[in-house]
């Protein structure tokens, strides 16, 4: 089909023809021009309105087959609406081309703006693809390229060892401790301006004294490393707060929404530090114990004997009656063993475990999540045991929740005990 030259028009007519015999594109033309003169007046008159251009070229696409003739008629048109609809309505009163009989039908007036618009629509979606794909990259990294700049240029040197710090570290009354350079960097991009790194696990005197001077939070990746961090600035100095990324995660990795998250859910340092120290006290003790009591067997035997003698002695009388106490030492003894067994599983993971009547584990939660986890819990809990440090707000919670037993690494400074629950610490259960 050949492509109508619609030039200034606003609209094109389309119409169908056919006829009985055999014609030629100027005969079609011809019968159009010839048998609407003067059926409309001189102000619809096809030759005038061609000629003036208002109506542009009247192109024919006809073909012959079996001794028919059929084909399309397109009319472009620069008039109005009710005027084109005028012209189209004319064309199908042509009943002859050429010698043959024929019929012309007209099938849609095309309103050329709308076409021009869905072209224009198209061509402005290409054009924006092409942008997004050959612009928006270029200008991306322009732009994280000037944020990264800002970023660098913020960091300072802080101290002796010249440590990656922001520049808020001097006058903040709380900083960040974090492992490296590209956490500061992270935390800057996020608007955390008080942050300093430790770069690496030999820990700098100045951060030592930092530690001293201000509350300090350590945020550390979810690794091992991030656990070495910990248990050697808190041998250094007095922590306040310990943050962790995901575990599996680096700090320099996370998204605002997950750093931001990782800070909120700060855990106090003695929840974490506490239980860590006290499990390496024992470790430290126990060796110490053996090899006092052993010296003592070997080296003082009189002195342990003169000690040990008199004691049976004096409480001869007594004697008979203790048969009658062993059943509830026994008692809490097995209860004991349970509870000791339980946690030994716990040591080291800064976890805990909510138990019920039957020492069953319901639920394990992280430490750092302990108090909601057991505020919000709908089972029946009996024993709450963790690796961490009990506190006030822990007693409190079990308290209202009916908890028989709380038993945590280690016991903090505890101002109100209900006499309904029972507190015990790693020690009391022979862990």
């Amino acid at each position: 089909m050949a492509k109508v030259d619609i030039g200034t028009a606003k609209y094109v007519i389309h119409s169908k023809v056919s006829a009985s015999g055999i014609v030629e594109k100027p005969d079609v033309v011809g019968a159009i021009f010839g048998q609407t003169e003067g059926l409309l007046g001189p102000d619809l008159d096809l030759r005038e309105l061609q000629r003036t251009g208002r109506i542009g070229r009247i192109e024919v696409n006809i073909s012959s087959k079996g001794g028919k003739t059929e084909g399309t008629i397109m009319i472009p048109s620069s008039l109005d609406k009710v005027e084109t609809a005028i012209l189209a309505a004319s064309l199908e009163t042509i009943e002859q081309v050429g010698p043959c009989e024929s019929r012309v039908t007209v099938t849609k007036i095309e309103d050329v703006r709308i076409s021009k618009r869905k072209q224009i629509i198209e061509r402005a979606k290409n054009i924006l693809a092409t942008m997004v794909e050959e612009i928006t990259p270029d200008t991306l990294e322009i732009t994280e390229e000037v944020d990264r700049t800002l970023r660098q240029s913020e960091i300072k040197a802080y101290g002796p060892g010249k440590l990656p710090a922001g520049p808020h570290i001097d006058n903040s009354d709380a900083i960040i401790v974090v492992e490296g350079r590209a956490d500061v960097l992270s935390l800057l991009k996020h608007g955390i301006k008080n942050a300093i790194a430790v770069e690496g696990t030999n820990i700098p005197k100045g951060i030592v004294d930092l530690i001293q001077k201000k509350t300090t939070t350590i945020f550390v990746d979810g690794d091992r490393g991030g656990d070495l961090i910990i248990k050697e600035l808190s041998q250094l100095g007095d922590l306040d707060f310990i943050a962790r990324a995901p575990n599996g995660k680096e700090v320099e990795d996370l998204t605002k929404k997950e750093l931001f998250k990782a800070l909120r859910n700060k855990v106090p340092a003695e929840q974490v530090v506490g239980s860590s120290n006290k499990k390496s006290e024992q470790n430290n003790r126990r060796p110490v114990t053996d090899r006092t009591s052993t010296i003592s067997k070997k080296q003082r035997p009189s002195s342990v004997e003169k000690r040990a003698a008199p004691a049976p002695v004096k409480r001869q009388p007594a004697q008979p009656v203790q048969p009658a106490r062993q059943p509830a030492p026994e008692k809490k003894t097995g209860k004991a063993e349970i509870f000791k067994s339980i946690f030994k599983d716990l040591a080291g993971t800064f976890k805990a475990y909510l138990l019920d009547e039957e020492s069953n584990i319901i639920k394990e939660v992280a430490v750092r999540d302990l108090a909601s986890a057991l505020q919000n819990s709908k089972e029946n809990v009996s024993v709450v045991i963790f690796d961490g440090v009990i506190t006030q707000r822990l007693v409190e919670i079990s308290s209202k929740k009916s908890v028989d037993y709380l038993i945590g690494a280690k016991m903090g400074n505890i101002v109100k005990k209900p006499a309904e629950i029972k507190l015990l610490t790693a020690s009391d259960i022979g862990a």
